[in-house]
């Protein structure tokens, strides 16, 4: 997994509550187990018509939008179903930061293990950002894992909380596996003794 110590992209603004994970990522896209490739089943009964073509409103389809590396969202982002293919999806366009009020327990905690950086923050706070992502391509966010601050265009910062453990890992890069290989050593030893009893 990709470290995480600092973001700075556009935010774009996704200004609706209860997003699902259903609407993050349809049901016909699950059918894959790879990591990759879920980039265009994202938001994709929004994003796209019924003959395919893009719908321009949708804020990831305008120009200002399209290399957004931060979502901005409405209250209970990632609600819903348990599908690790949700924060996937938006990892494969390049999203690494999603800041809202709240999140679903399930997509927040596959968010970490998938290397985004979900945020918590206050309505006013979230206002504010709202405000930052709605000015387009020439505002940019920085979002500072290690000192826990969003900094916006005009200078002002938003402190965020998180986890330790979940920032240690981020930070270092340590997905479940990448946790388990750090005990490798003593993996190695408990293996070598248990096969040397087995012949015993």
């Amino acid at each position: 997994m990709d470290k995480f110590t600092t973001l700075e992209g556009v935010a774009a603004p996704l200004k609706i509550i209860n997003v699902d994970t259903d609407m993050i990522i349809p049901k016909q896209y699950l059918k894959t187990i790879k990591r990759t490739g879920l980039g265009k089943g994202l938001f994709s009964e929004q994003r796209y018509k019924d003959d395919g073509s893009e719908t321009p409103d949708f804020v990831l389809n305008q120009p200002a939008y399209r290399n957004a590396k931060i979502l901005v969202a409405g209250d209970n982002f990632g609600c819903g179903s348990s599908r690790e293919h949700a924060p996937r999806a938006l990892l494969d366009i390049r999203i690494r930061g999603v800041i809202s009020t709240s999140f679903g327990d399930i997509f927040y905690n596959n968010c970490f293990k998938n290397g985004i950086l979900p945020i918590r923050v206050s309505q006013a706070d979230l206002d504010k950002l709202f405000d930052d992502a709605e000015r387009g391509a020439n505002a940019t966010l920085t979002v500072d894992l290690a000192s826990q601050e969003i900094r916006g265009p005009d200078g002002g910062t938003v402190k965020f909380d998180i986890d330790p453990f979940r920032k240690h890992c981020l930070l270092n890069g340590l997905d479940d596996i990448g946790l388990t290989l750090e005990k490798k050593a003593s993996i190695d030893s408990y293996e070598d003794k248990l096969a040397e009893r087995a012949w015993a």
